[in-house]
């Protein structure tokens, strides 16, 4: 019986993906999923050292991951209708944001975050300083950072701190790109693992996210213990704003916008080179 560490974020979206698989509800066979859970900079950093056959990674990540991993077709955490991390500072929004972050000494949740990696391309001329997304909101409030940059829940509770929003990534993308989803995250799967096994637990994956939105007040029920405080509607709304048809399968629309980021990207020199873009297909065959 083949065992398989799936991990992903603390995060209700996440959960959400994840419940059927977690709770049982799915057949998979003789494949056991053992599920860990840790912030996305942690697996990130994991995924760099292969440590997990399933693993949920930012995009920006797995520019750097390409010959280890492929991704899956499904989970896909993507900023669409102009959702997107948000920058939040204690002081109004200026008349020109790029300029007034230049010099900026700024929370972010992890430099190989796609957020990170959206936020540089606005503006590469900042001070980061990595601290545990959970904080991000409260050192802001504190006056300790200039301004913040706020990946899961925190993009729906910063108002409650008396932030202000200055940016919102998914809006700057969408406008950028002409209407294109913004990509923050996605599954991936370690090659070694072999053709066979790669297609079931692509099989899997689909199925317990199908499955989610098909039982939705069920998914919702477990994905709120990972909510970090919001109410059951804002829980609803935010994994309303990031598990959609594009985590069932990222389409055309969706493959394109994850070329097109890390495209620009390499082409910006803020990844070392251009990306090849591997999707786990029927039959294990890849794409892109």
């Amino acid at each position: 019986m083949p065992t398989i560490h799936v991990a992903h974020s603390p995060d209700s979206d996440d959960a959400f993906m994840f419940w059927a698989l977690a709770a049982g509800r799915i057949d998979t066979g003789d494949r056991e999923y053992v599920h860990e859970l840790a912030d996305i900079e942690t697996l990130n950093r994991r995924a760099l050292d292969a440590e997990l056959e399933v693993t949920a990674v930012s995009v920006h990540a797995y520019a750097h991951l390409s010959d280890t991993y492929a991704i899956l077709p499904h989970g896909a955490s993507m900023g669409d209708r102009e959702y997107g991390p948000r920058l939040v500072a204690r002081s109004p929004k200026p008349d020109d944001v790029r300029a007034a972050i230049a010099g900026m000494r700024i929370a972010v949740p992890g430099e190989l975050t796609t957020a990170f990696l959206v936020l540089r391309m606005i503006q590469p001329d900042f001070k980061p300083v990595v601290v545990p997304f959970d904080q991000i909101e409260d050192v802001v409030a504190r006056g300790e950072f200039d301004a913040g940059l706020l990946i899961h829940e925190g993009q729906l509770t910063y108002q409650e701190r008396g932030l202000e929003l200055w940016l919102d990534e998914g809006a700057w993308w969408f406008e950028e790109t002409g209407g294109l989803p913004l990509p923050l995250g996605c599954n991936v799967v370690r090659r070694d693992l072999g053709k066979e096994l790669i297609h079931s637990v692509s099989r899997d994956l689909r199925a317990s996210i199908t499955f989610g939105l098909a039982n939705r007040d069920e998914a919702l029920a477990y994905a709120m213990q990972f909510s970090r405080g919001l109410d059951d509607a804002k829980a609803d709304t935010f994994v309303g704003m990031y598990v959609n048809d594009l985590t069932v399968d990222y389409g055309e629309r969706g493959r394109r916008a994850l070329s097109e980021l890390l495209d620009r990207a390499a082409e910006s020199g803020l990844i070392p080179s251009r990306v090849p873009i591997s999707f786990v297909e029927d039959g294990f065959g890849t794409t892109g």
